[in-house]
């Protein structure tokens, strides 16, 4: 069994910041991780290679620094890597990001044999436009099931349960498919350092540019993008500082936090007496 898990490496959004002037987000400096609910993804993935065998390639279209997200993946126990990384592919949206990656897909096969099934996460923390699971089915044809939160081969097909708001159901389809993992569905295995060594020393990234895959340069990056941003209105300041309180006796400190979340002299009282009793 043949899987490819698509990733994002994403800006740390507990860290980012804006361009006021473009409304864009300033990426220069930020931190980036592993998009969090890729991570389930991956987990789905693996357990599937330890039921059933095979490979778990891991795909993601991004600059070159993406490599940290693939060796993270890596360690998890994923046997490949592949970057698909072109300044062509620069100011992609979904559409055009979804089109290099089904493309890239492709190109897994040609190189190393059929993929039987293609996993993503629910979304992204820095878009949450929940849309590169459908749309990559879409330009590559094969059925797809969101909101996946089990997953099992039977007789032959691929068999899921997904988890909506008010039931769950189960599907059977035909495989080569694309499912979207549930955001927290699983909990994700930890890295390990020789499972990287492994991979470093077996099997390197490989990088594909636009060159490789022979895309249209009007179909891919920001040419290829019908999405378009004309003006951001309003951002949001989110004023932060630190503040430092060493109070000698707890019962000073109880009255100082709940001065900083009350505003009401009554409702911090109340709250002071259900903590010390009066005292």
């Amino acid at each position: 069994m043949r899987i490819v898990v698509g990733i994002k490496w994403v800006p740390n959004t507990q860290a980012v910041r804006f361009d006021p002037k473009t409304g864009t987000l300033i990426r220069t400096g930020v931190p980036a991780i592993v998009n969090p609910h890729d991570l389930p993804a991956a987990e789905l993935a693996l357990r599937l290679k330890d039921e059933y065998g095979g490979e778990v390639i891991v795909l993601t279209m991004a600059p070159p620094p993406a490599i940290q997200g693939l060796e993270h993946i890596l360690g998890m126990g994923a046997d490949r890597a592949v970057l698909l990384t072109d300044r062509a592919f620069a100011g992609a949206d979904t559409l055009a990001t979804s089109y290099v990656i089904a493309q890239g897909i492709r190109k897994i096969e040609e190189e190393w044999g059929p993929v039987d099934l293609a996993v993503f996460g629910q979304e992204t923390i820095d878009s949450s436009t929940a849309h590169i699971g459908a749309q990559v089915a879409s330009w590559l044809g094969w059925p797809y099931i969101y909101y996946v939160k089990k997953a099992w081969l039977q007789d032959g097909r691929l068999r899921v349960v997904r988890q909506l708001e008010s039931a769950v159901e189960e599907f059977e389809v035909s495989t080569p498919a694309v499912v979207s993992v549930a955001m927290k569905a699983l909990k994700a295995r930890p890295v390990r350092l020789s499972y990287k060594l492994r991979a470093k020393l077996e099997n390197p990234i490989t990088v594909w540019t636009n060159k490789d895959l022979g895309l249209d340069p009007r179909c891919v990056g920001l040419k290829g993008s019908p999405t378009i941003v004309s003006k951001v209105t309003y951002l949001p300041e989110v004023p932060r500082k630190k503040i430092v309180y060493k109070p000698k006796d707890p019962r000073d400190a109880a009255r100082w936090i709940l001065a900083q979340l009350f505003s009401d002299e009554k409702t911090r009282e109340a709250l002071y007496k259900a903590l010390w009793g009066g005292a």
